[in-house]
């Protein structure tokens, strides 16, 4: 996927979120473990209010900053590779999370590479702020997951 301007790039994390929750939602009509059914319910609502949140930044960040254009932004489908994942009925509760942390990862690093491409220190400031939010969710939901083990 070619990227151009960066009002286009967060609408396309907002639907790769989307898809995210979409996924643990089918993981986990197929998933055999009750704990690992809990942590999937966990990340699919985390995902949802990711995806809430990025469009309220969307929303409330200045009009220059979201009309910057950029030469050579590509990704990969990152859609299709959500809808074609698939764990076995045994997965773990590190199975899911360690999936996670990579497609999790994938999108804070477009985002990251994005701040690099920046033009301008607003915009490069603005997505650098973002990525170290997202990073500081990640951690979050990490510690939360691992919490889940002790219960």
């Amino acid at each position: 996927m070619r990227i151009q301007q960066l009002s286009e790039l967060l609408d396309y994390v907002v639907s790769c979120r989307i898809e995210m929750a979409k996924l643990y939602g089918r993981l986990h009509t197929q998933a055999d473990s009750s704990r690992v059914k809990l942590m999937l319910e966990y990340f699919q609502q985390h995902e949802r209010e990711a995806a809430e949140k990025l469009e309220n930044y969307i929303d409330d960040a200045p009009k220059k900053v979201l009309d910057t254009w950029y030469k050579d932004i590509v990704f990969e489908d990152f859609i299709a590779r959500c809808q074609k994942l698939n764990l076995p009925a045994n997965m773990t509760e590190d199975d899911v999370l360690e999936q996670h942390l990579v497609l999790d990862n994938l999108l804070i690093d477009l985002i990251e590479k994005t701040a690099g491409s920046s033009a301008t220190q607003e915009t490069k400031g603005a997505l650098e702020d973002l990525v170290k939010a997202k990073r500081t969710q990640q951690q979050r939901l990490v510690h939360s997951s691992i919490r889940m083990d002790d219960i």
